[in-house]
């Protein structure tokens, strides 16, 4: 069963109901991480988006959401 999560009004795709809680997750810490300017342990914010975005999957999704990339 296929579920949507709305995350700054953007669509997230999730397929098992415990990708709920991961999304969620992902997000606070992305938000925390945007707050505090906080990228380590890359270089620099594109570093860590760059490095994050090949994980594709929720983590992928969220980024999107957040308009990171």
């Amino acid at each position: 069963m296929v579920k949507i999560f709305l995350l700054n009004g953007k669509p997230i795709r999730l397929t098992v109901p415990s990708d709920h809680a991961v999304a969620v997750r992902i997000a606070r810490h992305m938000q925390r991480r945007i707050v505090e300017n906080d990228w380590k342990p890359y270089l620099s914010q594109s570093d860590a988006l760059r490095a994050w975005s090949k994980l594709g999957g929720i983590r992928l999704d969220v980024l999107r959401a957040l308009g990171l990339i």
